[in-house]
């Protein structure tokens, strides 16, 4: 009896730890990340692509992108416990001293780093830089400045250029071209999320919108106009010769979509429409990554 009670005492330590590092490296938008460098990697594959090459890129861009989240955890615990939505992260709640994470982020960003490097000097090059941005620039400035969010968005476009990268050995017009798409994606995806949680942002000290309060109409006016600049971007690789008149059709349709919901969070300026743009915006990049891909000329 003690030892089957030892047992399941065990498991459930393992269990909860497991759960810790998935809330540390925020496991479902690393997830996102990687899904986001695979696809710009197989739009932009010349030739036939090699499963091991789309492994180690996904593993590498997994681990580097669990760093930058650990380290962002480690210099924010403090300011999360202030948030609802954070408060139950392990360092802010104390279930995970902060030298362990610092360890683990070590660890995570040395393996990252090296796999990303077994492709080519610059997907090295721009992993470090994802990573070092996110964490000591964009972190920081989110309690300083709206203009943090701009900051914040280049590491979050890099990973489409090291996708396309890690394929054609350099930074191409294509990889500048993914890289625009989702950095203007950025904007109204996280002002929809930081209008819906002002106050959880707000108590906590941060500045995330390009307004001084939520009922002040400019975030959605911004949202809109980055929107509408998705339109020309979406195009280019067709114009590229990169992608057909299919996935061109296909992203358009998308753009106007996402225009017309960052058009509504304009006019209403109210929850409902927040959502309606956040919702929206989850599918934006994906949908428009696959159409490239199956497209692809």
């Amino acid at each position: 009896m003690n030892v089957k009670v030892e047992k399941s005492g065990i498991g459930h330590r393992i269990g909860a730890k497991v759960r810790d590092y998935k809330m540390l490296i925020k496991f479902r938008l690393t997830l996102t990340v990687v899904f986001s460098s695979v696809m710009a990697f197989l739009i932009a594959a010349q030739t036939g692509v090699n499963p091991v090459a789309v492994l180690v890129l996904a593993l590498g861009g997994f681990l580097v992108t669990g760093a930058a989240n650990t380290l962002n955890q480690v210099m924010e615990k403090d300011f999360d416990r202030l948030m609802k939505r954070t408060m139950d992260r392990p360092l802010a709640a104390g279930r995970m001293q902060i030298s362990e994470a610092v360890m683990a982020a070590g660890l995570m960003s040395l393996f990252g780093i090296s796999l990303l490097a077994m492709f080519n000097p610059w997907t090295a090059f721009l992993g470090t830089v994802a990573m070092l941005s996110y964490a000591f620039l964009y972190t920081p400035l989110k309690r300083i400045t709206p203009n943090a969010v701009a900051v914040g968005a280049i590491p979050g476009a890099l990973p489409v250029m090291i996708g396309s990268a890690a394929a054609e050995g350099q930074i191409t017009l294509l990889a500048l071209a993914l890289f625009a798409l989702q950095f203007c994606w950025q904007f109204p995806h996280f002002w929809s999320i930081g209008w819906l949680g002002y106050e959880d942002y707000r108590n906590a000290g941060y500045k995330l919108l390009p307004a001084k309060s939520q009922q002040d109409r400019n975030t959605g006016k911004q949202s809109l106009l980055y929107a509408l600049f998705l339109a020309p971007i979406s195009a280019l690789p067709f114009l590229m010769g990169i992608s057909g008149a299919i996935s061109l059709g296909i992203v358009l349709a998308l753009t106007a979509g996402y225009a017309w919901f960052a058009w509504r969070f304009y006019r209403d300026c109210n929850r409902k429409a927040a959502l309606g743009l956040m919702f929206y915006s989850f599918f934006y990049i994906p949908v428009a990554l696959i159409a490239f891909y199956f497209d692809k000329i």
